[in-house]
């Protein structure tokens, strides 16, 4: 999910890649619960990424000295895809362990306190369709912060169910041409599209291409 809607826009046909660190982060993720080999991680990495930078080696001994610290659940699957027919979107779990429980992970370290709000959008979305898929309520999820060897569960809220909704709503009418609104807490300041978006205000996306 998207912190601004015409940044969505901007990006929205290009192709999906993910950093290195990230990378790193998902590939222990797979070991969470296990035995944290940090030389066979490494292996697996270089494996699926030969032209990965050596210099992550250090980050990824680092993010499996802030794991070693943690008890973590074992994967009973990962990189699950899970859809909403209702909806019209489709989602990831990147972890689900033998109790039902499901996770995502993220590259990035934790909040001092609870989750980002891109993550509790995320955790909303993901439970829609788990839910649209058996029937049962899904209460909330995990966001694993591997950097810091940190999870932190989130309660799905109402409120995190209508911004889903709010955004599907928005990309739709993006998708339809229209140049939505920035919303008053965008990351203007450190975004690339700052002056292209100032100087198209007020225009139909499809006017300006």
């Amino acid at each position: 999910m998207y912190a601004c809607p015409v940044r969505f826009y901007y990006e929205q046909h290009d192709p999906i890649t993910e950093s290195d660190r990230y990378a790193v982060c998902k590939q222990i993720s797979y070991h969470l619960g296990t035995s944290l080999d940090a030389d066979a991680i490494w292996s697996e990495i270089c494996t699926v990424h030969p032209d990965m930078d050596p210099a992550l080696r250090d980050f990824l001994d680092l993010c499996i000295t802030a794991c070693t610290k943690s008890e973590w659940k074992p994967s009973r699957e990962t990189d699950v895809r899970v859809v909403s027919q209702k909806h019209e979107f489709v989602g990831m779990i990147d972890r689900m362990t033998g109790d039902g429980t499901f996770s995502i992970i993220r590259a990035s370290g934790a909040m001092p306190l609870g989750t980002y709000s891109a993550d509790r959008l995320r955790i909303a979305a993901i439970a829609l369709c788990l839910e649209e898929m058996t029937g049962k309520e899904v209460a909330g999820g995990s966001v694993e912060y591997i950097p810091d060897g940190v999870c932190r569960y989130h309660e799905v809220q109402p409120r995190d169910r209508r911004q889903v909704i709010a955004t599907l709503r928005r990309f739709a009418s993006i998708r339809e041409g229209h140049m939505p609104e920035h919303p008053l807490n965008a990351p203007c300041n450190r975004c690339k599209y700052k002056e292209k978006c100032e100087s198209s205000a007020g225009h139909r996306l499809s006017e300006l291409l």
